[in-house]
This record gives structure tokens, C-alpha cells and sequence, in this order.
């Protein structure tokens, strides 16, 4: 298979506490270190949500730039899906032709 680059963006419940808010970033960063080479991390921090989610106004939002091969995302999403800190999230590839 060919590698793949993806972005992940995932926005962490911010209720849950700065403390809890790296650990979740460092599992996260963990899970996708799994199968995936991550290029780089930016936090873009906390930022007001568009709308509400689980009665938040606000979101910490992280965006990841991993390699991987192309079945692999799957998996990361299912892993975020079940996680209660986790807002929203998204892979996308970017600039995809």
C-alpha cells in the first residue's frame, strides 16, 4: 500500500480539565503513532464552537498531519468515536485531486 498524508482536526470537550486535555492529546498522538508517522501537531487551542455540542459553547481544537496507509483513518475514527472528551473530529485528505 501507499502512504498516505491525512489531516485529523478532533476538537476535545474543554470541561474536562487542562490536565485531562494533554493526556487525551497524548493518547490520542499515540493511537495514531500506532500505524501512522505524525508530521506535525498544531494546537490551535480553546476556540468558540459554531454551534453547541453536549451543551458546550467552546472546543479545544487540535489538528494532526499524519502519514498512514489508507485503511488505517478507520480505525483512528473508530477510536474517537467512543472517547467522551471528544467532540467532534475529522480526516480529510488535503489537497486530494
Amino acid at each position: 500500500y501507499k502512504m498516505r498524508t491525512y489531516e485529523l482536526m478532533y476538537v476535545l470537550n474543554p470541561a474536562i480539565g487542562d490536565d485531562n486535555i494533554k493526556a487525551e492529546m497524548d493518547r490520542i498522538q499515540s493511537i495514531v503513532e500506532t500505524q501512522g508517522k505524525i508530521h506535525d501537531t498544531d494546537v490551535w487551542g480553546r476556540r468558540k464552537l459554531a454551534y453547541e455540542i453536549q451543551d458546550e459553547q467552546e472546543g479545544y481544537y487540535v489538528l494532526v498531519h499524519f502519514e498512514s496507509e489508507p485503511d488505517f483513518p478507520k480505525e483512528v475514527e473508530r477510536l474517537l468515536k467512543i472517547s467522551d472528551s471528544v467532540l467532534r473530529y475529522l480526516i480529510v485528505l488535503p489537497n486530494a485531486k
